[in-house]
């Protein structure tokens, strides 16, 4: 793959759109892709069960229709979001691909559960894009990266709730021999590709992994990288994401969920650390 020609951008709320937007814009403008902006609507019948049975009809009824008005608002202001970014950065609106490719954009918006949802539209779509989770609120939600990491086979690029004037001249790669990240490069391919400079990082602490093979294979691929080792003790995301930020990058690559998600649910670990931390957009593979 030489370039992303479509991306799937996830839009769950209003205050993260503009980043989520800006960065699937942002790539798509310099690889001609695709970019479809995919709004998940709850419906509003799914809220019956959560408030309990014993309740009226009319009652019922009043609930409903707040809900719907409330998903409605949510999406126009989102939707308003796309129309807006669109015409700042010219995506053109097309349903079909052109010949040659063109930057261009779609709006689509569905009803269901989030989760399932881009689970399904994610599994067709070069990169999916969404906004980091917050602890404090309930949007973006955590299930529906989990969803798009784990179960579209596809790279999860983590929008942070700013994002920088460009994405790609200085990349990051996180190595640590691992099957996620192996796909995590190979995900990464089209950006390292067009890089300015790619630095390969590496712990130290991890056992027969040698930075200095990716670097050659990447060669292969005609990316010049360098390799940096670090010591990472016990908080390696920590120092990662400050190593990577020491050294300039506007993008991290690593492979997410390298152990199992048992012993990161009880342990921690790199991923769940990177993202909650992590300031710059990150590629993720699993």
């Amino acid at each position: 793959m030489t370039a992303y020609r479509t991306i799937l951008a996830c839009l769950s709320d209003p205050d993260t759109a503009p980043a989520t937007l800006g960065l699937a814009f942002l790539l798509g403008r310099d690889h001609a892709s695709h970019v479809e902006a995919l709004h998940v609507r709850a419906d509003p019948a799914s809220a019956v069960p959560l408030v309990g049975e014993g309740m009226s009809g009319a009652m019922v009824e009043e609930m409903l229709a707040v809900a719907e008005r409330q998903a409605a608002e949510r999406a126009g202001r989102i939707r308003g979001e796309f129309d807006a970014a669109s015409r700042q950065l010219g995506a053109s609106m097309v349903t079909v691909p052109t010949v040659p490719p063109v930057f261009s954009a779609l709006w689509r918006e569905e009803m269901g559960r989030e989760e399932e949802v881009v689970a399904n539209a994610g599994r067709l779509t070069d990169l999916l894009v969404l906004a980091k989770p917050l602890p404090e609120r309930d949007t973006p939600s955590i299930m529906t990266l989990n969803a798009a990491l784990m179960e579209t086979g596809r790279p999860v690029l983590l929008a942070p709730p700013t994002i920088p004037a460009a994405i790609g001249r200085n990349v990051a790669v996180f190595w640590n021999g691992s099957a996620e990240a192996s796909r995590a490069v190979a995900a990464a391919m089209p950006v390292l590709q067009r890089a300015e400079r790619v630095a390969v990082l590496s712990a130290r602490e991890e056992d027969g992994v040698i930075p200095g093979e990716l670097a050659g294979y990447l060669g292969w691929h005609e990316v010049q990288a360098s390799v940096h080792t670090f010591v990472a003790g016990p908080h390696v995301g920590q120092t990662l994401l400050a190593e990577a930020e020491g050294l300039g990058a506007d993008l991290v690559v690593m492979g997410a969920y390298t152990h199992s998600r048992l012993r990161q649910l009880i342990l921690g670990g790199v991923t769940r650390h990177v993202l909650h931390a992590a300031t710059l957009p990150v590629l993720f593979s699993h």
